[in-house]
């Protein structure tokens, strides 16, 4: 059987950019080398795509203090409706022929439907969700407002763009202390804080508007971090949930990148027969409220009431050793090797339907 070249695409213009390192390093080392082959490309933060060595690759990959792509002056691109086909510019001539792509881009020009749309243009199957679902997905607001539509509930929150004023007193009374204040198009905890006074507030506000020209508020739920690990395209499968206890304020990037006992990890999370249910028919709603497929984890609030609250789900979640999407998975009976054979798979099956579909009336 020929072998399937896996582009590995890691890096890119985000704040995210050392953890994609550190996941896209897990991806390649546990990847099926009986059935694929993979091909490194990094994005340096200038948004210059690499082709890259493996041992340049493996350097300083878990330390996101230390790890970061270099722009190695040669660039490639992949080639509009080139099937495949990578070029590099210098030589001007073809350097890859890519059967798959598997996006490990965390943030904004990675996992908010930008690489999506990108490899729809150069025919190229990709893991993970589409254009559509990511889009929805990474903005805040806009994955808020369709779990709402959908019956789900979420924490009640307030969005404010650049310039608009911010009237501390009046987000008070509306949402209560303490509120969160997040960039809207980001993940991994980047820009987030946790405000219980007017002093925290202005400082988390400008924060937040650091890394983004929205920014979303949003009242505290107390109750216990839940997640759930999603799996398909039509036919989705919810893994068991898992829960995060941090041991910081909340969790933070700093307790989940930088502290290695920043929380602890239940998996699975004790819970009752019929919560665990729960859980995942929410998640599975909840994944095809905001119109995904192929991958995803979301992550919800249990309040001591039983009241279940989605926060939000990430497309293009962890895949670092200590990851909660593969682990959920591999504590539900699948390891992380056939997961990624599952979700190459996956990301093949949709394009081949999508190429079914008529583009000419003629």
């Amino acid at each position: 059987m020929k072998k399937k070249k896996i582009a590995i695409i890691f890096g890119g213009k985000s704040a995210e950019h050392e953890v994609s390192i550190n996941s896209s390093k897990n991806v390649f080392l546990v990847l099926d080398r009986k059935k694929h082959q993979p091909v490194l490309i990094g994005i340096a933060k200038n948004g210059k795509w690499f082709l890259i060595k493996e041992k340049d690759f493996l350097t300083h990959a878990e330390n996101p203090k230390k790890s970061k792509i270099e722009d190695l002056g040669s660039g490639v691109v992949f080639l509009p409706a080139g099937k495949g086909k990578l070029f590099n510019l210098k030589t001007n001539r073809i350097a890859e022929k890519i059967d798959i792509a598997f996006p490990v881009l965390h943030g904004p020009f990675g996992e908010d439907g930008t690489v999506q749309g990108l490899l729809k243009i150069a025919e190229v199957p990709f893991v993970g969700p589409g254009v559509l679902g990511a889009a929805i997905s990474m903005d805040k607001v806009a994955m808020k407002r369709l779990l709402k539509e959908a019956g789900i509930p979420v924490a009640n929150f307030l969005e404010f763009h650049r310039g608009q004023k911010i009237n501390f007193s009046k987000i008070k009374k509306e949402l209560g202390l303490p509120v969160f204040i997040k960039p809207v198009n980001l993940g991994s905890s980047v820009g987030v804080s946790k405000a219980k006074n007017e002093i925290e507030f202005k400082r988390a506000v400008n924060l937040a508007f650091e890394f983004d020209n929205r920014i979303i508020i949003e009242e505290f739920i107390k109750g216990r971090e839940i997640e759930c690990s999603l799996l398909g395209n039509i036919e989705i499968t919810a893994s068991l949930p898992g829960e995060v206890i941090p041991k910081h304020e909340f969790y933070s990037y700093e307790a989940k990148y930088l502290d290695k006992n920043g929380a602890e990890l239940k998996i699975p999370a004790k819970l009752g027969k019929s919560m665990v249910r729960k859980i995942r028919d929410i998640a599975i709603k909840s994944f095809k409220a905001v119109c995904c497929d192929g991958m995803g984890r979301f992550d919800f609030f249990l309040t001591k009431e039983g009241k279940i609250y989605a926060n939000e789900i990430n497309t293009i979640p962890g895949f670092t050793r200590f990851s909660m999407y593969p682990k959920l998975f591999e504590a539900s009976g699948l390891n992380y090797t056939n997961l990624l054979d599952k979700l190459i798979q996956l990301g093949i099956e949709r394009f081949n339907l999508e190429n079914r579909l008529k583009t000419s009336r003629l």
